[in-house]
């Protein structure tokens, strides 16, 4: 049981980012819309006067002056990525990308060493394989294995559902 519930948080909190993102992206459709219909209730006053070319140069206007916000914005955000690796070598700015890899792979790794140990301690001891099995794979070491296997395939998921 505890296994189960604790798959379901480690696939929901892998999915959490893509829900707010989905709020957030219905709020902005929202006013999105809302602009539209201003838009388009200007446009109809405009084209009742016959200044309707007008509004279409302004708008291209407005376009190039939101294409080049965006630009600027995005090359200003390159730029604060590329300068948190100033100071640092190769090594430490890629071990400090795969932080979490790291982690679960070590937390991975250690939880192997401890149940082989495990099973090889119950062998050379002489209890019986059942029994050994039951208390080295608990139930606590499987919840906490499927919540960081739910966590990174969840978030997989998640993101190629995104794309």
């Amino acid at each position: 049981m505890l296994s189960l519930v604790s798959s379901l948080l480690g696939f929901a909190s892998a999915g959490l980012p893509k829900v707010l993102d989905f709020v957030q992206s219905r709020a902005d459709q929202k006013h999105e819309l809302n602009l539209m219909a201003a838009q388009r209730e200007r446009e109809l006053a405009l084209a009742k006067e016959g200044f309707l070319a007008q509004a279409r140069v302004e708008d291209i206007k407005t376009e190039q002056v939101a294409m080049q916000t965006q630009t600027q914005e995005r090359l200003a955000m390159y730029k604060h990525d590329s300068s948190l690796a100033d100071g640092g070598s190769r090594w430490v700015i890629n071990l400090r990308a795969s932080v979490r890899p790291v982690v679960t792979y070590l937390f991975v790794g250690l939880l192997i060493v401890v149940d082989v140990a495990g099973i090889w301690y119950a062998y050379s001891t002489g209890v019986v394989f059942a029994e050994a099995i039951s208390i080295i794979f608990s139930d606590d070491e499987m919840a906490m294995l499927a919540a960081i296997l739910s966590f990174w395939f969840g978030s997989q998921a998640w993101n190629k559902r995104q794309a």
